[in-house]
């Protein structure tokens, strides 16, 4: 299939998927205003698809950002347990029924954000004690950091009440049901910050793709392009994950498949990368509204259905070599 067959399909999912879902529409009924149709194509469909393609595209990005700062091709925020760092801190806000705290900033939110901060500069402090050679280790403190994070949460899942632990497994499992237009917005703005914030370093992401010591030696301040990057990352993670969950794999396979397409270096697949990202999410969120089922497939287990086996081709791919 030519690649560009397959980003003409992508699109077209894009424009069908708000017309898609457990209640029939009628195309005439939905510029109607004052029907149901209208209501439920503009405040329900319309808001949740830009919501899965705005977080498709902050996924994607932050997993080709992560393998090309460290240097691996299975480094994403959810394998190196950012997004779960960021589901931890907004399980300790749920549980502790904090709302808004500075400036109508929800608690959840926040602390999500803190979250994923929190690992990121663990694992920064913990990538000093490595090798260069060795970002393998730091793979697995990621996971290692996953598993601990985890048990947290089903420590606070089994002290919580009904209601708390209802909203902690909305999280675990992922979720793009939205109603209106905040959130969709909200990670729009954010997405498109860090879009703008890679794009602006693409040039300084090339060389430090190649060696740290490569960059120096092009005048780039390693450490303070890398934390940079690493923050905004981080705060587009944690608050995505603070507001849909966790749902994996998108960054780990959305770059492959980008790079696959588009052999270029990575600063010329950073717009393609972002729209793949955003093109693929709406379709797995397509395929969720699409099956006719009692209640509605989590996003996060549609990801990890197709990303596991992906996660295994690239493990074993990378042995042969």
């Amino acid at each position: 299939m030519s690649k560009y067959i397959l980003w003409f399909l992508l699109f077209c999912v894009l424009i069908i998927s708000p017309f898609i879902g457990a209640v029939s529409l009628n195309f005439n009924d939905v510029f109607t205003s004052d029907t149901l149709e209208h209501s439920i194509f503009f405040d329900l469909r319309v808001p949740r698809v830009l919501f899965a393609f705005s977080a498709g595209s902050i996924l994607a990005l932050s997993g080709l950002l992560f393998q090309t700062l460290f240097r691996n091709a299975l480094m994403t925020p959810y394998t190196l347990g950012i997004s779960s760092g960021a589901v931890l801190g907004a399980g300790i806000a749920i549980k502790l029924g904090l709302g808004s705290i500075f400036f109508g900033i929800a608690a959840v939110s926040l602390f999500g954000f803190l979250g994923a901060m929190l690992t990121v500069l663990l694992l920064i402090y913990l990538a000093k004690f490595l090798k260069h050679s060795h970002f393998e280790s730091l793979l697995l403190l990621g996971i290692a950091l996953s598993l601990f994070y985890t048990s947290a949460l089903m420590v606070i899942f089994y002290l919580g009440n009904t209601m708390q632990n209802d909203m902690l497994l909305r999280f675990t499992m992922g979720s793009l049901s939205i109603i209106g237009w905040t959130h969709p917005i909200t990670v729009a703005v954010i997405a498109s910050i860090l879009f703008l914030a890679i794009y602006l370093y693409r040039y300084e992401l090339v060389l430090l793709g190649t060696s740290d010591e490569s960059a120096t030696l092009r005048g780039v301040n390693t450490k303070k392009t890398t934390l940079t990057l690493l923050i905004v990352s981080s705060f587009a993670i944690g608050t995505l994950v603070s507001i849909s969950g966790p749902i994996g794999f998108v960054g780990l396979i959305v770059p492959h498949i980008v790079a696959k397409l588009h052999p270029t270096t990575v600063n010329k697949r950073i717009v393609k990368t972002a729209l793949f990202g955003g093109f693929f999410l709406v379709l797995c969120d397509t395929i969720t509204r699409g099956i006719q089922t009692q209640s509605e497939l989590p996003i996060g287990i549609v990801t990890a259905l197709i990303g596991g086996p992906f996660f295994i081709y690239l493990i074993i791919s990378r042995s042969k070599k």
